[in-house]
């Protein structure tokens, strides 16, 4: 299955899903280069290293978007401005420790970063660095995330706000 013309996932990305998927949230960290474009902050996974947005599970008392707030510190040391409204969703398959995959549909809000802290509680657990949205969108595996990292406009967006 192919993304935008680049290839996207693996020969599991063919067999259809009939799981329902569990839900998660993440932030889209995100400010903005010289010009006024985008640029997006990618933070690498735990286990297999991958450039990924920080996501987790919703969270017990607290709305899905401050959840995601709370996600952005916890995996890459960022302070900023949430938006209340999900800009996107993406689907991909959580890899568990026995070998088993859960399939995971990801609401996602932008978080435009004004702070990024040079300790955090995952910072020796994971990388972090910024892109242009082009080059995120190439980093990242899922396609659903890519389309949606190629059409953040930023500010631009409504959600943004």
């Amino acid at each position: 299955m192919a993304c935008g013309g680049r290839p996207c996932g693996g020969p599991e990305d063919t067999k259809l899903k009939k799981r329902t998927p569990r839900p998660q949230i993440a932030a889209l960290p995100f400010r903005l280069d010289a010009d006024g474009r985008p640029e997006i902050l990618l933070v690498t996974s735990r286990e297999t290293k991958r450039w990924i947005i920080p996501k987790g599970w919703p969270m017990r008392g607290r709305k899905d978007h401050r959840a995601a707030e709370q996600e952005a510190f916890e995996e890459a040391g960022l302070k900023g401005r949430i938006g209340k409204k999900a800009i996107g969703r993406y689907r991909y398959d959580k890899r568990l420790a026995d070998g088993s995959a859960l399939a995971c549909a990801v609401t996602v809000y932008p978080l435009r970063v004004i702070e990024e802290r040079k300790r955090w509680p995952e910072h020796k657990q994971r990388r972090r660095c910024w892109y242009p949205a082009e080059d995120a969108a190439a980093l990242v595996q899922e396609c659903d995330l890519q389309e949606l990292l190629l059409a953040f406009r930023g500010p631009a967006d409504r959600a943004a706000r």
